[in-house]
């Protein structure tokens, strides 16, 4: 009788999530490298003037740049958690999808409403999965409690914040993302509801 062979391979299970991970590690990497340059030119958004090719770009890159490692690891550790699952139950596409309304959205009300403030990292992307998540368990006609208490929680946590701290968060973002999540889960559910 041969011996039977454990054989592990590594497996690239979440494309969208892992390509996302790599890109913000590059771009972190380049920021670094670059003292900042590449995080200001490529990797946030700001007030910039329309007729610049650059600031449209910016509404979507600005998810990809993180001021730091710290700030890129509370992010990707959350992304990490969360966005495989997500990944696995609503497919490659919608994940995509959801990335990249939720940067369009953030990055259009932080250049509308907050043109001197520079915004970078990928905390809406985080909060939209955060809020996305508990769609993967609803059932037609209910409402998850896990769905609401997690609404309550996030963005009340972030208005709370929004008011009386000032932290240098962007919270306006993470309530956007928050609130991109939930709609797109709505969405979603109803979508692939209609399926069957």
């Amino acid at each position: 009788m041969g011996k039977n062979k454990l054989s592990l391979k590594l497996d690239f299970n979440s494309p969208v999530i892992l390509s996302f991970t790599i890109l913000c590690f590059v771009a972190l990497l380049l920021g670094w490298l670059t003292k900042g340059y590449t995080s200001t030119l490529l990797f946030s958004t700001y007030r910039s003037s329309l007729t610049d090719p650059l600031t449209y770009l910016r509404f979507f890159g600005h998810i990809i740049g993180h001021a730091d490692w710290n700030h890129f690891m509370g992010n990707m550790m959350l992304l990490l958690i969360v966005g495989p699952l997500l990944e696995e139950k609503y497919g490659s596409t919608n994940i995509l999808v959801v990335i990249l309304i939720t940067a369009l959205v953030t990055g259009i009300m932080n250049y509308i409403f907050f043109p001197h403030i520079q915004l970078l990292g990928a905390s809406g992307v985080v909060f939209a999965f955060i809020l996305l998540s508990p769609f993967t368990s609803i059932k037609e006609g209910t409402i998850p409690i896990t769905l609401i208490l997690v609404a309550v929680i996030y963005i009340g946590q972030q208005v709370y914040q929004g008011i009386f701290l000032q932290d240098n968060v962007s919270n306006l973002t993470h309530i956007l993302g928050g609130l991109v999540g939930a709609g797109l889960g709505i969405i979603m559910h109803k979508n692939k509801m209609n399926k069957y």
